[in-house]
């Protein structure tokens, strides 16, 4: 008796098998898949939320556009599936950044994660906690040897080349006239690991170019007071500076600048003077600084101007950065569908193998996970970061600023 019925289960498992043989690959629990789930952590609080607010509108708009057309064809399951984008505020903290990544994967159960903001606060511990869990993330805001010398295997970086953008500020300089460059140069950077791996790059360049720097420091990232190394720079003649800080560093660095009558010809910011809350802090005392950024709207590339005229329409500025975030998702998307399947492992490798339509242009990442685009440089005129570099996608060219007192 006892023989028979395990004879009789055993035909029962060997029928259910077969089914699922015969069925096909993407038929068996087709029905059960309602969603894509997308997780991302951004600093919506804390020195870089004026960042993560761009971001979230980007992704937040790609996930829109993308559902308008009935989500995203996955071979897997046999039928579109729209997108649900899940953020967590990971507020600008690195631990936090951690912890988020690991509420995702674990409490919310995403399927993939898109890149939170800037490497040290943000995106470095993302990918260490989503290659913990064997989760992909599709980073950016990250520079590329950074991401490289953790030698991550569930995630890919895609942002501009160190020496491309530590080279812009140079560029620039170049363009003037010659006879109204700054003599003298300095530079300021956050002590943090991406400002003192940055400033060495700076450095090279500056000398490539055949520049050299009069005066330098750190600055800490909690400092509120900068008038010790500005009273510095105008005792040994600066007229030329690059700073590397949040936004409210920079700030607060331009209004203490113009308090002690630092009278710049040349002020270039990476990373916090880009976003436009910086021009609404300062108004016309941030005219004729420049700043690095990721993308223009003024790109000839399909796209790139519908998407600057959404964001004007939704909060009446302008944003050099939200294209770069908004083709991240297009990335992943596009590659969630030549994938055919929402397994890690195979989206990862997905990116890495196809090329894809982007509001930034064509992107194409390279065996090693690196996706590359241009490093861009802007000028802030009447409260737009006109394009001053690339040169042959320039809306202007660079002005040197005048003494305060004749602006």
């Amino acid at each position: 008796m006892k023989i028979g019925r395990i004879f009789r289960l055993s035909i029962l498992l060997l029928s259910c098998g077969v089914f699922l043989l015969c069925a096909g690959p993407g038929t068996a629990g087709a029905g059960d898949r309602e969603e894509i789930r997308i997780g991302t952590h951004l600093p919506l609080s804390g020195g870089n939320a004026a960042s993560g607010r761009d971001q979230k509108w980007a992704y937040k708009v790609a996930v829109e556009d993308v559902n308008a057309n009935g989500g995203i064809y996955v071979e897997e399951y046999g039928k579109k599936l729209p997108v649900k984008l899940i953020v967590l505020d990971d507020e600008s903290d690195p631990g936090k950044a951690t912890a988020a990544v690991e509420r995702l994967v674990k409490q919310r159960d995403v399927d993939l994660i898109l890149s939170g903001f800037t490497a040290p606060f943000g995106v470095i511990p993302g990918c260490i906690a989503a290659d913990k869990y064997r989760t992909y993330y599709h980073a950016t805001s990250c520079f590329i040897p950074v991401w490289k010398e953790h030698n991550f295997q569930w995630s890919t970086v895609f942002f501009f080349r160190m020496p491309d953008m530590a080279s812009v500020p140079f560029k620039l300089l170049d363009s003037a006239d010659k006879s109204k460059r700054p003599q003298k140069m300095g530079l300021l950077m956050e002590n943090t690991f991406d400002g003192r791996s940055l400033g060495k790059v700076i450095k090279g360049q500056a000398k490539e170019f055949g520049y050299s720097f009069d005066y330098e420091e750190t600055i800490s990232t909690e400092s509120k007071d900068y008038t010790s190394q500005i009273l510095k720079a105008k005792q040994k003649g600066i007229e030329g500076l690059i700073i590397f800080g949040d936004t409210s560093q920079i700030t607060t660095f331009v209004r203490q600048a113009k308090g002690n009558n630092l009278n710049y010809k040349f002020l270039h910011t990476i990373k916090g003077g880009w976003v436009a809350e910086f021009w609404n802090a300062l108004g016309k005392d941030a005219q004729y600084i420049t700043c690095d950024g990721f993308w223009s709207e003024d790109y000839p590339y399909e796209g790139a101007s519908e998407l600057g005229k959404r964001y004007f329409e939704d909060f009446n500025k302008h944003s050099v950065s939200i294209g770069s975030y908004y083709a991240l998702a297009q990335i992943l998307w596009q590659a969630i569908e030549d994938a055919g399947t929402l397994d890690s492992e195979e989206v990862r490798k997905a990116v890495i193998e196809n090329k894809f339509d982007t509001v930034m242009g064509e992107i194409d990442y390279d065996e090693g996970g690196v996706g590359v685009f241009p490093a861009p440089g802007f000028q802030w005129m009447n409260g737009r970061q006109e394009v001053v570099y690339p040169f042959d996608l320039a809306t202007q060219n660079l002005e040197l600023a005048p003494p305060w007192n004749e602006r």
